[in-house]
């Protein structure tokens, strides 16, 4: 068949389709207008809800170095081709994603090499955001976590323990990056401190620890000694993780749909949690 048959194939089918996607859509708007929808029939046994833990990237969206981690290059148009295509330019460490052991050493695991069901996480969500209000250099310390196993029980195995420090909602500012005009490069957002990392290492089998900022470490940090301790031990992280004011400190389940890249030090990643 020629390559203007394919093309005028296509465009009768979907034609004749537009009316089935234009009903669905309606159905899904209600959906797609906020973060959390009614569960899948699949899971209503066990979760009640889904929510979207995952900003969405575009160049505008803030990165630790400043510049834009996403490019498009318009391959096809679907007025002059009848399809759409991107070449996209990815950094790997951009919009949500995740931070492989291969990032911060030698030879740990890649994106592609983390094991399955450390993808699948029991979320434990402590909230450092008043702190964080008064004080953009925060860290989350063993006394949060402390106080986060006080009240919730033991951190279980397998879990990932997120920072709440309320900087989701800085997004499309300049405070989310905070960068320092008396100071080159020097930006401030909370992290988590080295003794907390330790003490999750040290103390329990968490598999994965997320941060609502730019890095494990806070945003002054000179010797990222978080990405240090945490990821050559084969555990890996999730920066830019959004929406965790609307989680329970304790009970959800975490997805995460890490990009299967081989060899890669991380990536975007497409993240919901299951209430």
């Amino acid at each position: 068949m020629c390559d203007i048959c394919v093309m005028n194939a296509v465009k009768d089918r979907m034609l004749s389709r537009r009316s089935f996607f234009k009903a669905a859509a309606g159905a899904g708007v209600a959906a797609a207008a906020g973060v959390t929808a009614s569960a899948p029939r699949a899971l209503a046994a066990g979760h009640s809800s889904v929510t979207d833990m995952t900003h969405t990237l575009s160049e505008d969206f803030p990165t630790f170095g400043g510049s834009p981690g996403i490019a498009y290059d318009k391959q096809f148009d679907f007025a002059a081709n009848g399809y759409n295509l991107y070449s996209l330019t990815v950094n790997e460490h951009t919009g949500t994603h995740l931070d492989a052991p291969l990032h911060f050493s030698q030879d740990g695991a890649s994106v592609d090499e983390i094991p399955v069901e450390n993808l699948v996480c029991p979320l434990c969500v402590v909230d450092i955001r008043a702190r964080a209000a008064e004080d953009r250099d925060t860290q989350l310390t063993p006394d949060d976590l402390k106080g986060w196993i006080s009240a919730n029980g033991e951190i279980p195995e397998g879990a990932c323990v997120a920072m709440n420090s309320g900087w989701s909602d800085k997004v499309g500012t300049a405070a989310f990056r905070g960068a320092d005009p008396a100071r080159p490069g020097g930006l401030h957002f909370p992290g988590f401190h080295i003794e907390a990392t330790q003490m999750l290492l040290e103390e329990t089998g968490a598999a994965a620890i997320a941060v609502d900022t730019l890095s494990l470490d806070h945003g002054p940090s000179a010797d990222f000694a978080t990405h240090y301790a945490w990821l050559p031990a084969g555990r890996y992280g999730i920066e830019c993780i959004a929406n965790l004011d609307k989680l329970p400190a304790s009970g959800a389940t975490l997805v995460v749909g890490a990009p299967k890249t081989r060899g890669g030090t991380g990536g975007p990643a497409r993240i919901f949690a299951m209430v």
